[in-house]
């Protein structure tokens, strides 16, 4: 059976790694990207296996890598039905699968066009792809040096959580202006600019499970 711990530091769960097999289940219907690695099918959200794309707070030299990651899983998705075959879930509860449209393997394709990483702490599938995209400097590949998404989120998550006010819990838990709780993690895009007001209701979080047992979901993009 197929089951890996996740590797987690202070509430960081690094690659999200399956946690929980499943029996395989299968999501179809129109999808909403997260971000650049992670959709939403028929109510779940899914987790693309065997690659890393760019946080949306991420940077790639000057490249704004992460926007473009998720603009363009979002151009992959449009106009057509995702079919997700899952067997996992991650530490946050996401399905982890192999997501198509029309018989296009998201993952492969994101990895094809520069836009996500081989996350080869887990294995090499879309070696190939990688190899080939690095070479022709598509995507991310058009920075020196790419810093990978699992490096980034590590040192963003060392830095935030060691000047949190609540010692080791950098996540923002913020209530927007329509009332919905939202929590953004050191590695979202609008970390930075989010304010929290306890007096508001507002609060710190130490990982995102546990801001999810609070009712609070995850910001568009994180």
């Amino acid at each position: 059976m197929y089951r890996v711990a996740a590797l987690c530091l202070a509430g960081l769960c690094l690659g999200a790694l399956p946690t929980a097999r499943l029996h395989a289940q299968t999501v179809t219907g129109p999808a909403q990207v997260v971000d650049g690695d992670t959709v939403q099918v028929a109510g779940r959200q899914v987790r693309l296996l065997h690659i890393d794309a760019p946080e949306s707070g991420q940077s790639c030299g000057a490249l704004p890598c992460g926007t473009e990651a998720t603009r363009h899983l979002a151009r992959l998705v449009q106009g057509g039905d995702v079919t997700c075959q899952a067997s996992a879930t991650d530490a946050y509860g996401r399905l982890l699968g192999v997501c198509t449209r029309d018989g296009i393997d998201l993952g492969r394709r994101m990895v094809a066009d520069g836009h996500a990483m081989v996350f080869r702490r887990y294995g090499d599938t879309y070696d190939a792809e990688e190899t080939a995209a690095r070479r022709d400097r598509l995507g991310l590949w058009r920075a020196v040096d790419p810093t990978p998404p699992w490096d980034f989120r590590a040192r963003r998550w060392a830095g935030s959580a060691a000047s949190a006010p609540r010692p080791g819990c950098p996540i923002k838990g913020n209530i927007n202006a329509t009332g919905e709780r939202i929590y953004h993690t050191p590695y979202s895009q609008y970390y930075d600019r989010t304010r929290i007001s306890p007096a508001r209701g507002e609060r710190w979080f130490c990982s995102e499970s546990e801001a999810r047992a609070e009712g609070w979901r995850a910001a568009r993009g994180s």
